[in-house]
């Protein structure tokens, strides 16, 4: 029955994103000519004119869809977020592909304005379109419609846990029909279900019962067990999923590489380690930089000449830090302490009333004055404008022993701001809480994540009550 849903459901979407396409196009034509909203003059061309490049616009959108697995079951996910970024991707190719078309074919008098409303509508209205689909179907399996009926064998603390989960996420819409174990006893109840029988009454359930997945949760050393049990619902045409046992191992999502047949599951999966991610950033950081190092030179000669006036010693103070991939690097401030013995101060912290720091000191640090010379730091490639606050290595080993998760951080470049500084964690604050906030930006940096913390560096100010 499941399948027989999938195969309709699919069916509807490509109608839908069909009438989304041409009413995007129709729409576009008409505010361009119809209108006269933006001071357009008319066209010698009729509407057929203009509608006549449907004939490979829908065609090759679908394909595109199809190809960017926009037609594949979207069931496990809870946020259409990916859904969204490969709508966008697909309609930037398509428009690309279009206008070569278009040029191809000698349709150079098209409309340009029509083509870049077409594209802004398309995308538009197909995430929207996709985002009240996926909701809608979230919600009737919230409801106990649209259901996928489940076979669980294996009732252990994996499959106890794998039953909790589907009761705290009923958007997926499974329904576990009963467990199969040898060593529980039957009519044992798991959450909202119950043990039904042993492992070999397997075939004689999926006989007599709709079953639309089998999810194996035993253990990898029972594997001529799970290879027979695989068999078996291949026999029957029935798809069967294995929850690693060894998953409690993972700290986050993992992700899954191939090197010819042999998989390499990576426990943790960090966006920037991806060469398109880390590139973009890189390119980003580097043009902010030099935009940032010319808009704050009046701030960076006045602070540099305020440094040597009021207080004897070089104006630029280095200090080592640890940055991507566990390497030290020397970060750059404006000097705000008086000239001090480089080994005592590599294990020191500041303190509030710290007679070390210079009158014009307190200012710059409490402003955040001191940190402007990091933007050399940014064009060198030792930081980022955004990512985890970097440490002096003393401190790194002493974390690294006390606070699980310690050197996670440091699988992206550190940062001038970050996820942990615009959520309050700046200066003397707990390093525990802090690593929680760098943790979660390692492993769900986004593009949009960098541009939220940027913005919201300058929403909560730059003076940091914190800092000594």
């Amino acid at each position: 029955m499941i399948r027989e849903n999938q195969s309709f459901f699919n069916f509807i979407l490509l109608f839908v994103d069909m009438l989304v396409i041409t009413f995007s196009l129709i729409l576009a034509w008409y505010i361009r000519f119809e209108t006269n909203l933006l001071g357009f003059g008319k066209t010698i061309w009729g509407f057929e004119h203009y509608m006549l490049p449907l004939l490979f616009i829908l065609p090759m959108y679908l394909l595109l869809y199809y190809i960017s697995g926009l037609y594949t079951p979207q069931r496990t996910k809870k946020s259409v977020k990916s859904e969204i970024l490969q709508i966008i991707k697909v309609n930037i190719i398509g428009l690309l592909v279009l206008v070569t078309l278009l040029f191809v074919f000698e349709l150079t008098d098209y409309s340009r304005f029509l083509l870049g409303m077409f594209a802004i509508f398309s995308t538009g209205f197909s995430i929207v379109e996709r985002t009240l689909i996926r909701q809608g179907l979230q919600y009737i399996r919230s409801r106990g419609y649209n259901l996928k009926h489940v076979l669980v064998v294996g009732a252990g603390e994996l499959g106890e846990k794998f039953a909790c989960k589907i009761m705290e996420n009923e958007y997926v819409g499974y329904e576990i029909i009963g467990f199969l174990d040898d060593n529980v006893p039957q009519g044992t109840r798991i959450e909202n279900s119950e043990v039904i029988g042993k492992i070999i009454d397997l075939e004689p359930i999926l006989l007599t019962k709709e079953i639309d997945r089998v999810v194996i949760t035993l253990s990898p050393r029972h594997h001529s067990l799970l290879e027979a049990i695989v068999d078996l619902c291949e026999k029957h045409g029935v798809k069967a999923d294995i929850i690693p046992d060894y998953y409690r191992y993972f700290r986050s999502r993992p992700y899954i590489d191939m090197i010819d047949d042999i998989p390499l599951m990576n426990i943790r999966y960090v966006p920037l380690d991806e060469s398109f991610n880390r590139s973009i950033k890189r390119i980003l950081d580097f043009v902010l930089a030099i935009l940032a190092i010319i808009i704050t030179s009046p701030i960076l000669l006045i602070t540099a000449i305020l440094v040597k006036i009021t207080s004897p010693g070089p104006i630029i103070y280095k200090q080592e830090r640890v940055g991507l991939n566990r390497k030290n690097f020397m970060m750059y401030k404006f000097r705000s302490m008086k000239v001090q013995d480089e080994e005592e101060e590599k294990f020191k912290w500041t303190t509030e009333d710290d007679p070390r720091k210079t009158r014009f000191g307190s200012f710059i640090r409490r402003t955040s004055i001191d940190e402007l010379p990091q933007f050399f730091n940014i064009l060198k490639g030792d930081m980022s404008l955004i990512g985890p606050r970097p440490e002096r290595p003393h401190f790194v080993d002493k974390f690294r022993e006390e606070i699980p998760k310690y050197m996670i951080k440091h699988h992206v470049r550190p940062g001038m701001t970050g996820w942990a500084q615009v959520h309050g964690w700046r200066g003397n604050t707990s390093i525990k809480e802090r690593i929680k906030y760098d943790m979660y930006y390692v492993e769900n940096w986004t593009l949009m994540l960098d541009v939220k913390i940027f913005f919201m560096t300058f929403r909560t100010g730059f003076t940091n009550k914190h800092a000594y």
